[in-house]
């Protein structure tokens, strides 16, 4: 009688929320499917750049770019500005330090990936209007700061084909992560 009477509770609860799915569709009716761009906005950039987009950049229109949107937060050398209030995290040093008992977790010490740095800035930065930057803009300033952290040389231009082939000093600092479904996002 027990599995009777849960068989029946399972099959009502499904067949409500079957009726209830199929009401919504047609009760709201309204919108348009989200095209690939704008879908494109909410995916990560993966490590070996798939889905970066065209254009390029390098370290000398970053450094003019860095002082006008980002220098206020992150401070005019990239040391961070958390003393004034502001929150601007530091973006260089700190190679070495996190086996230790204090850490400084920036661009060169613990981001294993150059497209992680491209695609933060891209979607959340600046902190005052995130989005803003062109693409171009995105490739000049993280030229830019790896080249700060000697990383890569100045002169490198920074693209879809070089951005996912710089080495960055922590690339072997992390473990591969064993959990199955990982998988299904690859």
């Amino acid at each position: 009688m027990f599995t009777h009477k849960l068989s029946l509770a399972a099959f009502i609860s499904a067949f409500v929320f079957a009726h209830a799915a199929s009401a919504q569709v047609a009760r709201y009716g309204f919108g348009t499917p989200a095209t690939p761009d704008e879908l494109a906005k909410y995916f990560s950039i993966p490590a070996d750049g798939r889905g970066l987009p065209s254009g390029s950049g390098n370290a000398k229109k970053g450094a003019e770019l860095y002082a006008l949107a980002c220098a206020a937060c992150h401070g005019e050398k990239l040391e961070g500005n958390p003393a004034k209030g502001i929150g601007g995290d530091k973006l260089l040093g700190g190679r070495g330090s996190l086996a230790t008992k204090t850490p400084v977790k920036t661009v060169e010490s613990y981001w294993p990936y150059a497209t992680t740095l491209f695609d933060y800035v891209k979607r959340a930065m600046p902190f005052n209007a995130p989005g803003s930057l062109s693409d171009d803009d995105i490739y000049s300033l993280v030229a830019y700061i790896l080249s700060e952290a000697k990383i890569i040389k100045p002169t490198e231009i920074m693209d879809a084909k070089t951005l996912p082939a710089v080495a960055m000093p922590n690339k072997d600092g992390f473990v591969p992560d064993p959990r199955p479904e990982v998988e299904l996002y690859r």
